[in-house]
């Protein structure tokens, strides 16, 4: 694991959180001083933020565990399953919470008492400025790790939820007091929209994803370039976390080879993949080739 772009990682997520503190004040206040909906919709977000927020923050710590007995290829994974959360969170409590909220406000429209909307465009400005400052961050240091794209994906729906609200807020002014509900029920459905592609994604990962054809291709290239590797097969790669792979191989070798010749071809073979490929694990075995004397190898995967 990385150790520089996972300390980079949780410096970007403890900002995000000490952000989202500050404009979860914010909102509120207006909120209740206002009575702009859009505005509570951000609020309700902007709480969810906070605790997912903090979930991230230590999960992307708790992924710097060494590999032990009881995880032999450490815990990178920790940041897919807090990504799964973070996903699950956005859709049962943020958007539902929306749509509950928004669709009354939809069909009476008139329902809703509005003060202050000067207050309520102020604090969405900050907002939107306040929540930049950590999305930045996270952007300019990619690539990023699991828990740290939910961070960014999370930042990148506040700053389009707030221009919803804001949007809501000038049609308020405007005498359009309709927009602020469908502005709220547009943000609930960007949340669950992205929610889903991160459950998806980081299901993926959890599930076994390979690093694709053209890892495996890197890695058969770098076995067969070694002397005395006539094939290979059984070769297969994973992630164990957000950017660790986990490969194994057999390479075939001369029947007639000694064990000590064997091993020194597979610890080149080891040397070689972690060259080319970079591996976070890979395990190397060595079999005979039975058709070695019979004809030209093939290459199996």
């Amino acid at each position: 694991m990385d150790e520089r772009k996972v300390s980079k990682d949780l410096g970007a997520l403890r900002l995000a959180v000490i952000v989202y503190v500050l404009i979860l004040g914010a909102k509120l206040g207006a909120y209740l001083m206002t009575g702009v909906l859009a505005l509570l919709a951000e609020a309700l977000h902007t709480l969810s933020d906070v605790f997912i927020s903090g979930f991230l923050w230590i999960a992307v710590a708790y992924s710097r565990r060494q590999a032990d007995r009881q995880h032999p290829f450490g815990y990178g994974r920790a940041q897919n399953v807090a990504a799964l959360i973070a996903a699950t969170l956005f859709i049962s409590f943020t958007s539902l919470e929306l749509y509950r909220e928004a669709i009354p406000r939809l069909l009476h429209p008139e329902a809703g008492a509005y003060a202050n909307l000067w207050l309520a465009i102020a604090v969405v400005v900050a907002s939107m400025i306040a929540a930049a400052v950590p999305l930045l961050k996270l952007w300019a240091q990619r690539p990023l790790g699991s828990a740290a794209r939910a961070q960014l994906l999370e930042l990148f729906n506040d700053e389009l939820g707030l221009v919803a609200a804001l949007v809501a807020s000038l049609a308020i002014a405007w005498g359009y007091p309709i927009v602020d509900p469908i502005a709220s029920i547009a943000v609930a459905t960007l949340i669950a929209w992205n929610a889903i592609a991160l459950l998806r994604e980081n299901s993926s990962f959890l599930l076994g994803r390979s690093p694709g054809p053209e890892f495996l291709q890197r890695v058969e290239s770098a076995a067969l370039s070694v002397p005395g590797v006539l094939g290979v097969r059984n070769l297969r790669a994973e992630y164990v976390g957000p950017d660790t792979v986990h490969a194994g191989i057999i390479v075939e070798l001369a029947p007639e080879l000694t064990v000590q010749e064997a091993d020194r071809i597979a610890s080149e073979v080891h040397r070689r993949v972690h060259d080319e490929a970079h591996p976070g694990y890979c395990f190397v075995q060595v079999a005979p080739r039975a058709d070695a004397a019979r004809g030209s190898p093939s290459h199996a995967q």
